[in-house]
């Protein structure tokens, strides 16, 4: 028996917070004969090669019974076989292209940029140029980098519009190494995003399982049953209240497409000027004239979602050291939070 579990989509549809990896779980028949494992599940795992079977094991992905194994594990019959696989992204031809980034940490085994919005992580549809990988590859090769595939290796993914912290490995085992621990959800991940409404408690979860939503393939849905989507949970804390609209911070527990924005548009809060989930009209406030305009010039100042990655944590996939970053909100969203501010206090005084 086999199952098979992966997070994908293109860019197309965003890919906030989806990470590139895909899951397999498997149970070794009871007449299966004992094999090596990476010999078995080349022969269970269509369009798989050794050499990425072998480099898996290598990096601790293949865990037969709970137990991480080696390439020349012999399988036994009623074996639970799981294993993560690295899972990149449908890419076309890349070539450098001289993009400013903000590199925030590098070694010879990764990068952490804090990318800017409005910036699409990868080639795809609509986006053939002016991507990260295109800027990472003129990176590398302005400063002397060989670097396997020329422009890094992806381990997870946020929206063009969204801002803040991404993390790329520089190569295959590193990337893979870096999955497993988005598949066992170590990575730590802190997001902050300004939302419509005001909450009464400080902090809360949201859940509910998160999928293609049918309507509209190409925005995402809560579905509380169950019956579709992957689970979801988000933990949230109320940093500022300006009225009408509430700065949070939010903790990722799981790492699904469009998961913060989605969830909090579940909950009956969208993200400021989420064009996707509706954040992009007023939704709580008055019916003056010049709030609408006070509004109206926050979405000008700030034309995506008010969304950030604020920080990330994560284990070293070489030296094993706990690496910890912080950044700071971007101009955009730094002076519309300034503006609610100021018009919060305003209202206080008058």
């Amino acid at each position: 028996m086999i199952e098979k579990e992966e997070e994908f989509i293109d860019v197309e549809a965003g890919g906030e917070n989806s990470e590139l990896f895909e899951h397999f779980r498997i149970v070794v028949d009871k007449g299966q004969a004992q094999l090596r494992v990476d010999l078995f599940l080349m022969n269970r795992i269509e369009n798989i090669s050794r050499n990425k079977i072998q480099q898996t094991a290598k990096a601790g992905n293949i865990l037969v019974n709970s137990k991480v194994v080696k390439s020349n594990y012999r399988i036994k019959p009623g074996d639970l076989i799981t294993v993560v696989f690295t899972y990149p992204p449908r890419i076309v031809e890349i070539f450098p292209e001289n993009i400013p980034l903000e590199i925030v940490y590098e070694d010879k085994y990764l990068l952490v940029v804090n990318k800017q919005p409005d910036l699409v992580v990868h080639p795809g549809h609509g986006n053939f140029t002016g991507t990260l990988l295109h800027a990472l590859m003129y990176h590398f090769e302005k400063t002397g980098q060989t670097i396997e595939n020329k422009h890094g290796y992806l381990v997870h993914r946020i929206d063009k519009d969204t801002s803040g912290l991404l993390l790329v490995a520089k190569d295959e085992l590193s990337q893979t190494r870096l999955a497993k621990q988005f598949f066992d959800h170590t990575i730590e991940r802190r997001y902050h995003a300004l939302v419509w409404g005001g909450f009464e408690e400080d902090n809360g979860t949201i859940t509910g399982h998160i999928g293609r939503s049918v309507r509209d393939r190409k925005v995402m849905a809560v579905y509380e049953d169950g019956t579709y989507g992957r689970e979801a949970v988000t933990h949230y804390t109320v940093l500022q209240r300006f009225g009408y609209v509430t700065l949070v911070e939010c903790k990722l527990e799981t790492g699904r497409t469009h998961q913060i924005r989605v969830h909090f548009k579940h909950i009956g809060h969208p993200l400021f000027n989420d064009t996707w989930y509706g954040g992009d009209t007023i939704i709580k406030g008055t019916t003056f004239t010049k709030y609408k305009q006070f509004i109206e010039n926050c979405f000008k100042i700030l034309p995506r979602q008010a969304l950030h990655a604020k920080s990330l944590g994560f284990v070293h996939p070489i030296t094993n050291k706990k690496m910890h970053f912080e950044s700071e909100l971007p101009a955009d969203f730094k002076q519309v939070v300034d503006k609610w501010e100021v018009y919060t206090s305003s209202r206080e005084t008058e």
